[in-house]
């Protein structure tokens, strides 16, 4: 299987212009004479090149501009590139696919904590059935590694998947430095479906910790997540070399339950104090992967029947319009 990223002089594109896509052009300038950044507003691109910095995420971090050409429009970037790293919402992810031209003879590497709404598929998923992209050439990234740590340059593990391992090896070589370390794996699926679900599992947190739960219940509450994390992996996408306890699966789901920095965990204590769903969409101010992905993985679960409690609680809370209360205090009833 051929390793397209021991090719050389290939050039890198960033798509995508949130606090991710940010946190990883940081990265990537560490291993890449310069790289192209697809931002869709004009506003945006024009204050990074004036002032060096993302006026709207990550603003302490400074970029050498005179490496970066950015543009607002994807196909440009696309085109210009051989390496696409994309980091879009899957909420958005869609309606920005639908504008790119051609991936021929691209490498795609999914740095979207997400599934796609609707479709119900991972983003590996959709670039290898939408636009035909061999599983050798899409790698995914995955954490647990919080964009915000990052940029304050905080020792962070990222684990860097493909189908192919030494493929995996090379994207490792991409994004680490020094206060990075880089972990090879093969499990595509399985690092994607349990960001989707860290995601939700993290939403719950957030409703129990607003709900006045304490740290005894938290710790039973994770558990039982982790465990139902592996129970839908495992009729999802089953992989005898899969190991649920490595920093991709428990370490991930562990940070985005407990961390400060975690958007999903902020959403959560938003609805346990009675937000309604839009408003505490709109107060969080970046997305909320969780609360698509509640969905998906509860109308994808109709298929597998894996036994998800905790998942299926978020589903009544966030669609069901039932109360916080109620349903957590029932979920306290089935966890063990």
């Amino acid at each position: 299987m051929e390793n397209y990223l021991e090719r050389g002089n290939l050039r890198y594109a960033v798509i995508g212009g949130g606090s991710w896509a940010t946190a990883l052009v940081k990265l990537m300038l560490n291993n890449c004479r310069e790289i192209v950044w697809y931002i869709r507003s004009q506003e945006v691109i024009d204050s990074i090149i004036s002032t060096g910095h993302n006026p709207s995420y990550l603003q302490g971090v400074k970029f050498d501009t005179s490496r970066i050409t950015f543009s607002n429009d994807i196909n440009y970037a696309v085109e210009s590139a051989d390496v696409l790293l994309f980091c879009i919402p899957s909420a958005y992810f869609p309606a920005e696919a639908s504008k790119i031209r051609s991936l021929k003879d691209k490498f795609v590497i999914s740095a979207i904590k997400g599934i796609i709404p609707g479709d119900n598929i991972t983003i590996a998923e959709y670039f290898h059935r939408v636009h035909k992209i061999p599983f050798s050439r899409i790698g995914v990234v995955s954490g647990p590694c919080h964009a915000e740590e990052v940029a304050l340059e905080r020792l962070s593990y990222l684990t860097l998947s493909s189908k192919n391992k030494e493929t995996a090896k090379s994207l490792c070589k991409l994004l680490s430095c020094n206060y990075i370390r880089t972990i090879p794996g093969t499990d595509i699926f399985g690092v994607e479906y349990a960001a989707v679900l860290k995601n939700i599992y993290a939403i719950a947190a957030g409703v129990a910790i607003s709900l006045g739960y304490g740290d005894n219940f938290m710790a039973v509450l994770v558990t039982n997540a982790f465990h139902e994390m592996r129970r839908f992996l495992h009729v999802a996408h089953p992989d005898s070399e899969r190991a649920t306890t490595k920093s991709a699966y428990l370490g991930d789901l562990l940070v985005t339950c407990y961390s400060q920095f975690s958007r999903n965990r902020t959403f959560g204590t938003m609805i346990g104090k009675g937000y309604p769903v839009r408003s505490a969409l709109l107060e969080t101010k970046m997305v909320a992967e969780g609360y698509y992905g509640t969905k998906c993985i509860n109308e994808l679960n109709c298929l597998y029947n894996a036994d998800m409690p905790v998942a299926d609680a978020m589903y009544r809370i966030l669609y069901g319009n039932e109360k916080a209360s109620i349903v957590m205090r029932e979920l306290s009833d089935k966890l063990e």
